[in-house]
């Protein structure tokens, strides 16, 4: 009978560790901060991504205000903050408060300028997001992007795709796990030429676990299907950053 006890538990444990990996969201507590620069449409693409994120189960509390991070009670029971916000100006006691919480332990997740050129004075910030933007050559123009590990699970079966969006041309931290790439040419800056950049990537800070994609410029971008993939992917990673795996 003991065997057979065992025998079940171990069944169940299998079983509940499946069902996790099927829905890495289910109760997922997720603050979803939105704001800065208008024109990376930063509302509705929270109204976009708030629905998918509630399907799969998650919890979303969303706010307008940094000042969300200085909320003591709630960055206490946060598993994932996922931000867009562009530019913008946070103050020494929000980045302090986000910093530490992603340090302890809670994920991060973003995309395009909404992580990647928030805050430019901040270099504590960017040193935990493991990039900054730069520059966008040409404006929105047609690119593609290559995926250069085709093993991981954020980016497993898909394949190279093409955008016509902003391609991101950025200082990145040579620490950072790099899951896509694109490859600049020479039209818009001669002296880029070749230059193959990251686009999406994972990395720690501290316990954290962090994902970035530079792409999706406005929400219009998440329509391009590998690119939302590889965005919905890299949240679900980033939300299991608690539980140490």
């Amino acid at each position: 009978m003991k065997k057979i006890i065992i025998a079940l538990l171990a069944i169940v444990c299998v079983s509940c560790q499946s069902a996790i990996q099927d829905n890495p969201l289910k109760d997922k507590i997720i603050l979803f901060v939105y704001g800065g620069w208008d024109g990376h449409q930063p509302k509705q693409c929270h109204d976009f991504l708030k629905p998918w994120l509630e399907e799969q189960g998650a919890i979303v509390y969303s706010s307008q205000s940094l000042n969300s991070y200085t909320d003591k009670e709630l960055m206490g029971k946060v598993d994932l903050i996922i931000q867009t916000w562009t530019m913008g100006n946070i103050s020494a006691e929000q980045e302090r408060a986000l910093t530490e919480a992603v340090r302890n332990g809670v994920g991060l997740a973003g995309w395009h300028g909404g992580l990647g050129d928030a805050f430019r004075n901040n270099t504590e910030y960017q040193f935990m997001v493991g990039g900054q933007w730069v520059a966008h050559p040409g404006g929105k123009i047609d690119y593609d992007v290559d995926i250069v590990d085709k093993k991981d699970p954020v980016t497993k079966g898909l394949k190279k795709f093409h955008m016509q969006s902003e391609q991101y041309y950025m200082h990145v931290d040579p620490g950072v796990k790099v899951l896509a790439t694109t490859t600049f040419d020479d039209e818009h800056a001669s002296w880029i030429k070749d230059v193959v950049m990251p686009v999406a990537w994972k990395k720690y800070y501290g316990k954290g676990r962090v994902f970035y994609s530079s792409l999706c410029h406005d929400v219009d971008d998440f329509k391009v299907p590998e690119a939302f993939e590889i965005m919905k992917r890299g949240i679900e990673w980033a939300a299991l950053s608690k539980e140490g795996k």
